[in-house]
């Protein structure tokens, strides 16, 4: 039986693209307007960008560098910024931005005095659909987009034979450079010459009646069903697009569209069956989805609708990042711009980071293929940036990236676009996916990528003069401070967060190091760590200001925003372990100050901001506030079609809230596994299947009044097991299993494969 938390459904079209439905194979993306008169489906894929790969790296740079660095040291902000502005933005401003594909049309007959309508979005099988009544006839359209055949398909059926009629199309951007025309009688064929040139093939097929192309339109009359499919293919990926787009579509009509459904189902499935959670909230499926979300507004509660929003961040998971797909960018792979907002490219300062929080712990780790693809598009082109701009040794990139991996700085926005650190936080998602599964051949194939990462910081850092090592020139990514004597500066010297992130990455490599086997390590591999070994004991720690909160730089500065959306201070407490409410309870505290003055200046004002708070807290254990932060995140920062508002819409805080749901249910960053920490009370009972924890372990539990009942913990490498708690006893197989009790945590050993009965 369907649960309501897998089912989006409304009873009136979108009126808007940020009420339409998002299809997604990974590569192919399409948003439903369910329109029974005049259907758009807004078409996307993943590598239609605006054009090739720009030389952009600023040759001023390094000539200047010892010079900005003085700036700094001595407090001349004003300065160090006009010469940022000479020396190291980018020579061209832009790197290159995200495209739609077009626009599908479908004007159906029989739909004059419709009645009885319902769109909706099925999440357990990645579905949407479109119904309606009209003379007594009931309509379906139904859309997915599939990952197994690489095309979007559309179907239509009635409860009647004979009543399939309707004329469909594409949009094109510019007259100059599309050509849209029949291929053959049965297929339609799009082209785009401009940017990344693409080719997008539209075949139909129909059961009786009759199918055809008309000039540049598919035609059907009076059929009893009939289905379209869409194939996209681009030069970025395929020297005769056009050829391979057509095949895909064509062999995809010829395979019939129940097999088609059936495959994709099967495909979905595997992945999105693997997790499931249950909060024991009330039913409200029989309430649209929109008016559920207008009663969150109202201050009502619905557990449902936050297992809805955790099982929508899945779908988008799966729908949008697959492997042979590029990363999910701001906006997944549904824009409706030419240009849109930000470009929608990567930005690398956290977006492009949350959109992967939550991916591991959902039993989705093959979903972060593409980043980790992305991030070897990136090394070369980061070698290149590093040596131009600063002579140093290892990889790098600035804020944002594209496409083509640039690695250059990006816009001329002093607060944001000279920030050296997006290529150390991006690897440090190369080690926690060894943490999450294990794989001992994926961590040695990425040791070098990371260890590159790790070496152009040992050429980058200084020292402040007090014996601590520190970037510089760095900002605190897109915040501005005051100094004592009431300017404003962004540019500065070390930043708390990139000492984190460093602190972070440094203990990757480290540990990474003395996990593979010594021939499949450089030959300088001794000396290198224990180089950043010595570095990273010279990090500034994080240190307390003067309002009990995590100082965001070296030296106490007031912020010119308290309430600013970024709290990059806060990278040590969440997502990396550096503070923690269980080891440094002192850090913890001021981290709580650091949030509660956000949020009371106005902090959590965009969905991705708000999502990374409900994480924080999480990591708080505040329970009261993990639920006010979702309540919010629904309330304020989500569109009827759950899709997050920055505003506009910016996937990450979908991917981002539904980490937030599991760090709230079980978290397990500090190398031991903490059930429901910090879990509302709202959520009174229920189970988690299927989530993994770091160490290896795939976990099911159950929690009846607040608190942990019993869990079933499957070991998938054989490492140890430490659980938060005590008095737990734990057995195998029926066979009681020796557990060390060490007054706050149970360790005991396990086997790869074996599954461990705990009882708390």
């Amino acid at each position: 039986m369907k649960k309501s938390s897998e089912l989006l459904w409304y009873k009136q079209p979108a009126r808007n693209w940020d009420e339409a439905l998002p299809v997604g194979n990974g590569r192919l993306g399409g948003m439903i307007f369910g329109v029974p008169e005049n259907e758009l489906i807004q078409l996307n894929e993943d590598s239609v960008w605006s054009g090739g790969f720009r030389k952009r790296n600023n040759p001023k740079a390094y000539e200047n560098l010892e010079k900005m660095r003085q700036l700094i040291r001595e407090g001349k902000t004003s300065e160090a910024e006009r010469l940022c502005e000479d020396a190291f933005y980018g020579v061209n401003e832009q790197q290159r931005h995200y495209q739609p594909l077009g626009d599908f049309h479908i004007w159906q007959d029989n739909t004059e005095n419709y009645s009885d309508y319902m769109r909706c979005l099925d999440l357990s099988s990645a579905v949407c659909e479109t119904y309606w009544t009209n003379g007594g006839v009931r309509y379906c359209r139904r859309v997915f987009s599939s990952y197994p055949d690489n095309v979007t398909v559309i179907s239509f059926t009635a409860d009647k034979k004979g009543m399939i009629s309707f004329t469909a199309s594409i949009d094109g951007r510019d007259d100059n450079y599309d050509k849209n025309e029949a291929y053959d009688s049965s297929t339609l064929l799009f082209t785009v010459s401009d940017g990344i040139p693409y080719a997008a093939a539209i075949s139909c097929s129909s059961e009786g009646g009759k199918a055809f192309t008309d000039a540049n339109r598919i035609r059907v009359e009076s059929a009893d069903s009939a289905f379209i499919t869409i194939a996209c293919q681009t030069s970025y990926r395929s020297g005769d697009y056009e050829k391979l787009s057509v095949s895909q579509a064509k062999a995809a009509i010829r395979k019939g569209v129940q097999n088609l459904l059936t495959w994709h189902i099967a495909d979905y499935t595997e992945l999105y069956n693997r997790c499931e959670i249950d909060l024991g909230g009330d039913d409200m499926g029989s309430i649209p989805t929109d008016e559920r979300l207008q009663k969150i507004k109202d201050g009502v509660s619905d557990s449902g609708l936050i297992e809805m929003y955790f099982n929508f961040s899945r779908y988008l998971m799966i729908a949008g990042s697959r492997e042979g797909s590029l990363p999910l960018n701001l906006q997944g792979i549904w824009n409706k711009d030419m240009w849109p907002a930000w470009g929608g490219k990567y930005t690398i300062n956290i977006n492009t980071e949350m959109n992967y929080w939550g991916a591991e712990m959902q039993n989705l780790s093959e979903c972060c293929t593409p980043l980790f693809d992305h991030i070897e598009r990136m090394r070369e082109n980061g070698r290149v940036t590093a040596r131009e701009m600063y002579r140093c040794g290892g990889t790098m990139c600035h804020h944002n990236t594209d496409i083509w991996g640039d690695t250059a700085p990006q816009d001329k926005w002093l607060p944001g676009t000279l920030w050296v650190m997006g290529m150390a936080w991006l690897c440090t998602h190369l080690y926690e996916h060894y943490l999450f599964t294990g794989d001992k051949a994926f961590l040695t194939e990425k040791y070098d990528t990371m260890r590159e990462a790790a070496e152009f910081f040992i050429d980058y850092l200084i020292d402040d003069g007090s014996g601590r090592m520190v970037t510089s020139p760095s900002v605190s990514p897109e915040n501005t401070y005051i100094t004592k004597d009431g300017a404003r500066g962004t540019i500065c010297q070390g930043a708390a967060m990139d000492s984190q992130i460093l602190y972070t990455l440094f203990t990757a490599v480290i540990n990474s190091s003395a996990e593979i086997s010594e021939e499949f390590k450089p030959k300088d591999d001794r000396e290198f760590i224990a180089k950043i070994k010595e570095l990273r004991e010279k990090l500034p720690k994080p240190e307390i200001g003067k309002y009990g909160q995590i100082m965001e730089w070296a030296e106490d500065y007031d912020e010119a925003e308290p309430g600013h959306r970024h709290v990059s201070q806060l990278f040590a407490l969440h997502p990396a372990d550096i503070i923690s409410k269980r080891h440094t309870p002192e850090l913890a505290e001021a981290a709580k100050a650091t949030l509660i003055r956000r949020l009371t200046h106005g902090g959590g004002h965009t969905g991705w901001s708000r999502a990374w708070i409900i994480n924080m807290w999480a990591r708080l254990h505040e329970s009261e506030k993990v639920g006010e932060n979702i309540a919010a995140l629904l309330a304020h920062s989500t569109s009827i079609n759950m899709f997050d508002m920055h505003p506009p819409f910016q996937i990450d805080g979908n991917f981002g809230g539904g980490a937030g749901i599991a760090e709230a249910l079980i978290q397990s960053h500090s190398g031991e596994i903490h059930f429901l920490p910090a879990a509302p009370k709202e959520w009174e009972k229920g189970f988690v299947r299927g989530i993994i924890a770091r160490g290896g372990f795939e976990v099911d539990f159950e929690w009846e009044h607040g608190k942990p009942v019993s869990a079933a913990v499957l070991s998938l490498c054989g490492n140890p097991c430490r659980i938060v708690g005590s008095g737990i006893s734990v057995s195998c197989g029926g066979e009681n299993v020796p557990a060390k009790d060490n007054g706050d945590t149970v360790k005991f050993e396990t086997e790869c494969g074996k599954v461990y009965e705990i009882k708390f």
